[in-house]
């Protein structure tokens, strides 16, 4: 099993653990963002699986795309009530993993999804589930444990993709430089490269100094907008945090 799929399969139970400690009279408390409520969270967790599903059925049958089904998925989980809303996304987040699961080593193989600009593979589609999935499971544990951070092995998966949501989500501040940054629990190298009016994350290879070290989740979370002074590490205390915030807001 590919590591970005293991990931998913703890997330999963992981989810369904955080959900058990939560009153459900809690359910409409805000999440993370403070826009959305706990129930709000799950029921973009369960309609992106209900979504991904279908894109992967789609892809393994050779159907044609329905342009209007995402929106019917919206529209019926807008319109749950916030009970029912963390109720079915559990179940839609399990349905989602069997289904990726169960298929095999040659339909894996096989597997090509295409997106905008982008092509996925298996290991692709998956870890952009993961992506969503383990980002807004954080949203809601974070309500009971100020101080959650991400899975180390889901952070492992997400950290090499993060140079694609650098691309699109990053601001430039109009000042062309350079920042290194470390990351550990697995280390990486990076550079985030600052142009006149871009942003763009590399791995480094060529080694040299480090501007910034943090942990590979807390990078993870800084690149998606999760790093906020208050959900920041204690130990985590660098000069450059504030103007890579500013840099990184989210997505």
């Amino acid at each position: 099993m590919k590591e970005s799929l293991k990931a998913l399969h703890s997330s999963v139970a992981h989810l369904s653990e955080v959900v058990e400690k939560i009153d459900p009279t809690k359910y409409t408390d805000s999440a993370y963002p403070k826009e959305w409520s706990i129930a709000d969270t799950m029921s973009h967790i369960g309609s992106g699986a209900i979504i991904m599903g279908r894109s992967f059925d789609n892809v393994v049958s050779g159907n044609e795309a329905d342009p209007d089904f995402n929106q019917s998925v919206w529209d019926e989980w807008n319109a749950k009530e916030p009970a029912a809303q963390v109720a079915d996304a559990l179940v839609a987040d399990g349905a989602l993993l069997d289904q990726l699961q169960m298929l095999d080593e040659e339909g894996r193989d096989k597997f090509l999804y295409s997106m905008g600009p982008m092509t996925l593979d298996f290991d692709g589609f998956v870890g952009m589930r993961l992506q969503e999935q383990v980002l807004h499971t954080w949203d809601v544990e974070v309500t009971l444990d100020g101080s959650a951070t991400l899975p180390e092995d889901a952070a492992a998966v997400l950290v090499d993709n993060l140079p694609i949501y650098v691309g699109f989500s990053a601001k430039s501040s109009g000042e062309a430089r350079d920042l290194h940054i470390s990351t550990t629990d697995p280390a990486r190298e990076f550079i985030l490269t600052f142009a006149e009016d871009s942003v763009a994350l590399s791995p480094n290879e060529q080694g040299g100094h480090t501007d910034i070290e943090l942990a590979t989740e807390a990078f993870v979370r800084l690149v998606s907008g999760r790093l906020d002074p208050k959900h920041t590490p204690r130990s985590l205390v660098n000069e450059h945090l504030d103007e890579l915030r500013a840099a990184l807001p989210g997505y």
